[in-house]
């Protein structure tokens, strides 16, 4: 079993993208990836995510999946309570504000997401949550 942790992986995942301009291979080769910068909910510590993402006309969309799993990640309650916030996208660093997905928006911006990469259709059947979550981060 191995001792590498989620945040080991993580910082990997954030080096390679600083590193390579935002582009990551392995696991994520040819996956449009950003990092998302929040701040915990509860702790007040400021963390960065490397996250899946699908390009807007007016911002971006990630999605709360953590693999399928059955509650939501850390991260989509950080952006709630901390809606203004920032991401680097290749080699910028963006502010953005972040906001949930709802309706026709959520429906078309998740449907193209489980084209675009199947596993997510995969993490919306094996988890019991009753829908995904879609971020939307518009640049402010």
């Amino acid at each position: 079993m191995s001792s590498t942790t989620l945040a080991d992986r993580n910082q990997t995942i954030i080096d390679e993208f600083r590193s390579n301009a935002g582009v990551v291979g392995g696991y994520f080769s040819g996956v449009p990836l950003l990092l998302l910068h929040h701040t915990g909910a509860k702790s007040g510590i400021e963390r960065v995510s490397p996250l899946a993402m699908q390009r807007l006309g007016h911002g971006w969309a990630v999605f709360a999946s953590k693999g399928g799993a059955d509650e939501n990640p850390a991260w989509y309650y950080n952006v709630l309570a901390h809606p203004d916030t920032s991401i680097e996208v290749g080699t910028e660093t963006v502010p953005v504000r972040a906001r949930e997905a709802r309706g026709d928006e959520y429906e078309s911006i998740w449907t193209r997401q489980k084209a675009i990469n199947p596993n997510f259709a995969r993490y919306e059947q094996r988890t019991r949550r009753p829908y995904i979550p879609v971020i939307v981060l518009e640049p402010r």
